[in-house]
């Protein structure tokens, strides 16, 4: 198989797992507080981050890091994991996942709109153009498709979804500045963000685990939404000639997930949450067409 083969295989499996996320979060918080799935989800992840990194050969990166680094380090684990999946669990918690999951989708247009006041990039009168065509479709979802009422089904669900995309795109704004190699910078992260979830769950929720469902939905989501997955998409970018290959597979993300919603959650998906995803995916093919930089990160 050639390179670029192995990285369609990479990135196809990458985009697969990371579309079963949203039904495990919603079948996961049927047992669990959104802190305490938080809780354990982290803490898979770091160690299953700390087996690659020794499988790797690179833990010893990690002692090389200076002051300067490891507060840079600390500064993007509360933006992740901590700030950004406290939120979108949450999000999940008060939505239906057919509509929290495209919602958050958004992210990619808001790191676009952010890079211009944060970066110095320049607004075309594309990124405008696919920023109505993109809300647009969270209307309609957040709707429900009764635009004209302007009623919003869970208003603190939809804004929580939103504001996640902000925080997803502030993390990989600041990530640009991060000199570490990636699968290092998502480790420390992690050491960081997770005591910060556990002093989190200690205040306001709890930590005993009260059930091995949960337990397992935990874990799923630590391997597969946040650790083992993201070292899957790197693998398929490094090997690809063509970062734009691969991460153009993103956009069957958002439409797998529904069909697992579909038979996993059991929710019966709404022709709104279907032109509102087809509104959100054209605004984002177009704002795509002119702007580059976002393949390097995850879809969700």
């Amino acid at each position: 198989m050639t390179n670029q083969g192995k990285a369609y295989m990479y990135g196809l499996v990458a985009v697969l797992l990371w579309s079963t996320v949203a039904s495990a979060f919603k079948l996961s918080l049927r047992y669990f507080t959104p802190p305490q799935l938080l809780l354990y989800a982290s803490v898979t992840s770091l160690i299953v981050l700390g087996a690659i990194l020794t499988i790797q050969g690179k833990l010893g990166l990690i002692a090389t890091c200076g002051r300067k680094c490891l507060i840079h380090s600390l500064l993007l684990g509360f933006l992740n994991p901590f700030l950004y999946y406290l939120i979108l669990i949450k999000a999940y918690d008060l939505l239906p996942a057919q509509e929290a999951q495209p919602l958050n989708y958004t992210w990619a247009l808001t790191l676009a709109l952010l890079s211009i006041p944060l970066l110095g990039q320049k607004i075309s009168f594309r990124d405008l153009l696919a920023g109505l065509i993109c809300y647009s479709g969270v209307l309609v979802i957040s709707t429900r498709g009764d635009i004209l009422s302007f009623h919003f089904t869970d208003p603190l669900g939809v804004t929580l979804a939103l504001v996640s995309t902000l925080i997803w795109a502030l993390y990989w704004i600041f990530n640009t500045r991060s000199t570490l190699d990636p699968v290092v910078g998502l480790f420390l992260n992690f050491a960081f963000g997770t005591p910060l979830v556990l002093l989190f769950c200690l205040g306001f929720s709890t930590v005993a685990p009260s059930s091995p469902a949960g337990m397992m939905g935990a874990a799923y989501i630590g391997l597969f939404e946040m650790g083992i997955t993201f070292v899957l998409w790197l693998t398929a970018l490094r090997l690809s000639s063509n970062a734009s290959r691969i991460g153009n597979l993103i956009f069957l993300s958002p439409f797998l997930s529904l069909i697992f919603i579909r038979f996993l959650v059991g929710e019966q998906i709404l022709p709104s949450t279907l032109v509102g995803l087809g509104l959100i995916i054209a605004g984002l093919t177009l704002q795509r067409l002119g702007n580059a930089g976002t393949e390097g990160a995850q879809p969700c």
